[in-house]
């Protein structure tokens, strides 16, 4: 079977932030009330009635959603009967790039013309408590490794101990990422901090794990997010200008986050093997590439798979955000949305949200963060301390 070229045509995207209302509140935002506009703003964008739309692929809700069966639910509030498919998805970290994947192969294959990929996280007004219980549970064996505390930051900081270790790179020089992070955010609508933020400022915070602090973690966030994705012959025939998806790259090393095989804990293989993967789809080299847009909830996640990627060299990421080479104005922005740490990270849609930065940059809809000329974009999301990549490369068409 031949597949059909697949692109992206319209999209929306809330402002990051605290939406969700807490519990007891007589009034509560609800988080269909949330999704419907955007539903209906991407729709308009990409020229497209809602008739149109064949197939829904919904990044499942978090646990503090109460409404079951989300998608449908969705349908139903839209008025949307669906001949292509309907499904919701989870994937932790991964949940929103595997549905924007999901609907991508539902247009390749042909089960659709025009799919929507969407999602909504609220976490923010939920109990420290039962987001950190829920954290730590998704973190190695609950039996063996729970028990001792280990949360996804705990692991990353590990990661950071040891990468500072091996290439004699200092805290500072990867605070810098955060600096430049935030510089992008401030030039976001939808982004969750805008404050400029010094390095003094970064280096300064207070403790989360040593040795990340406050602000080379991600926040807790809200948000919601609509793609609009249908073949390359349907965008033409609505004019606008669009993202195609040219090449998509996934590998997953049988890891769960902590495994008891040793391994190279900052090489982030499967990263490496998901962009070999999609660069050749796409007849690329990552030297190709005009920005790159990553799932990287801590500084030091953005330099792993940043060198993980091949966009810069290993050992060298922090370095490349200090000196500007991987900021607007660079030679390959990285994260030009603000990334996870300014721009916001509500885990379930963040997949989302790094395609909806790459389609607003490449129909140059990008405003004040647009990189002059972006023509080819990368953008990732991973599943557990990178065990496994969901990597895709977009390119500009008009």
């Amino acid at each position: 079977m031949s597949l059909r070229k697949v692109a992206v045509i319209g999209g929306a995207a809330t402002p990051n932030g605290k939406l969700q209302t807490p519990e007891g509140q007589p009034i509560q935002t609800v988080e269909h009330e949330v999704l419907a506009p955007l539903v209906i703003q991407s729709m308009a964008v990409a020229g497209l009635p809602k008739e149109s739309v064949d197939a829904i692929s919904l990044a499942l809700c978090r646990p503090y959603t109460l409404q079951k069966y989300f998608a449908t639910f969705m349908a139903n509030y839209m008025r949307m009967p669906l001949k292509g498919g309907i499904m919701e998805i989870l994937g932790n970290g991964m949940t929103g790039g595997l549905a924007f994947d999901q609907a991508v192969t539902a247009v390749a294959s042909g089960q659709a013309d025009v799919a929507l990929a969407l999602g909504v996280n609220f976490e923010s007004a939920a109990s420290s408590a039962d987001h950190m219980m829920s954290s730590m549970r998704a973190v190695g064996d609950i039996d063996y490794h729970s028990i001792f505390g280990f949360s996804p930051i705990a692991w990353y900081a590990m990661d950071m101990v040891r990468y500072m270790h091996d290439f004699g790179v200092s805290r500072a020089e990867l605070a810098g990422i955060a600096v430049k992070d935030r510089r992008h955010a401030a030039l976001n609508p939808i982004a969750q901090f805008k404050k400029p933020l010094s390095l003094e400022d970064v280096l300064a915070a207070r403790p989360i794990v040593e040795p990340l602090g406050l602000f080379e973690v991600p926040p807790r966030g809200d948000g919601a997010c609509c793609l609009v994705v249908c073949s390359e012959d349907v965008a033409k025939e609505a004019g606008r200008p669009y993202a195609l998806v040219r090449g998509r790259g996934f590998f997953h090393e049988g890891a769960h986050q902590i495994n008891e095989v040793p391994n190279d804990m900052t090489a982030f293989i499967a990263a490496q093997v998901a962009s070999a993967q999609a660069y050749a789809a796409a007849g690329i080299r990552a030297s190709d590439l005009d920005l790159a847009e990553l799932y990287a909830p801590c500084t030091i996640v953005q330099a792993l798979v940043s060198e993980a990627m091949g966009l810069v060299p290993r050992g060298h990421a922090g370095r490349a955000a200090t000196e500007g080479e991987t900021a607007l104005g660079g030679r390959l922005p990285i994260c030009t949305s603000g990334g996870c740490l300014s721009r916001g990270h509500p885990s379930y849609i963040t997949g989302l949200l790094t395609i909806f930065e790459l389609w607003e940059q490449l129909t140059h809809r990008a405003g004040e963060r647009q990189v002059v000329g972006a023509a080819l974009g990368a953008g990732s999301c991973e599943l557990g301390n990178y065990n496994a990549a969901l990597i895709h490369v977009l390119e500009a068409k008009s």
